[in-house]
């Protein structure tokens, strides 16, 4: 189970922030409704509460945008990461989901496994971050807050001390599909977006990649 801290008592609805496949709005349903996205090769349980999210929008993150690892939901190839700090070189686009704590906590369990985890957002909001499990997605950032509700999203603790590596053209296509139907990019910004990305741009050459869009 995951543990709810009980000073969170007034804190019902938080912003989660992705950057990766959950960019597209149905693979990122089926973390709440449960499902198996399109392309991926693991079902996915959803949250307790299916709820659709209340609101939604499209959110800039000054986060290095990376690919690395390999997973078995996505053909063992690499899958998208943030750095850990802040810098206003780097422009990741993401999508916000507003969502109730309890379904934010259900989503991360989902990226990490259904692994426990105790999750005290008191303390991510004042520390700006907590590593909860040495895991891919075990680390919680706070980026600030949104019409009164905080924004948060996951990523892993090695902080770009990793190597990239090639993600799958399915979860490439799923990305892409979230750029173009999720945030409305047209097909050369998500070209150039992409193209750019440590992991995808030692690894597809550009024609690579308008081939998925």
């Amino acid at each position: 189970m995951i543990v709810i801290d009980s000073r969170l008592e007034n804190i019902k609805y938080v912003w989660y922030a992705s950057y990766g496949s959950n960019l597209s709005r149905d693979r990122f349903l089926c973390y709440i409704k449960g499902g198996k996205p399109k392309g991926a090769e693991k079902l996915e349980v959803g949250c307790k509460d299916k709820s659709l999210p209340v609101k939604e929008t499209t959110y800039i993150m000054h986060y290095l945008l990376y690919f690395a690892k390999s997973s078995d939901r996505w053909q063992n190839k690499g899958v998208a990461f943030i750095g850990l700090n802040e810098d206003e070189k780097y422009y990741t686009y993401s999508r916000k989901y507003l969502i109730t704590v309890e379904q934010f906590m259900d989503v991360v369990k989902q990226e990490n496994n259904g692994a426990v985890l105790n999750i005290d957002l008191i303390d991510i909001i004042k520390n700006g971050s907590k590593t909860l499990r040495d895991s891919w997605y075990g680390t919680i950032l706070y980026l600030g807050e949104d019409d009164g509700y905080p924004v948060l999203t996951f990523t892993a603790d090695w902080d770009l001390d990793v190597p990239y590596n090639k993600p799958s053209e399915e979860y490439l296509s799923m990305i892409i599909n979230g750029l173009k139907t999720t945030l409305e990019l047209k097909d050369t910004e998500v070209l150039n977006y992409l193209s750019s990305k440590p992991g995808v741009a030692d690894n597809y050459n550009r024609n690579e990649i308008e081939k998925l869009l």
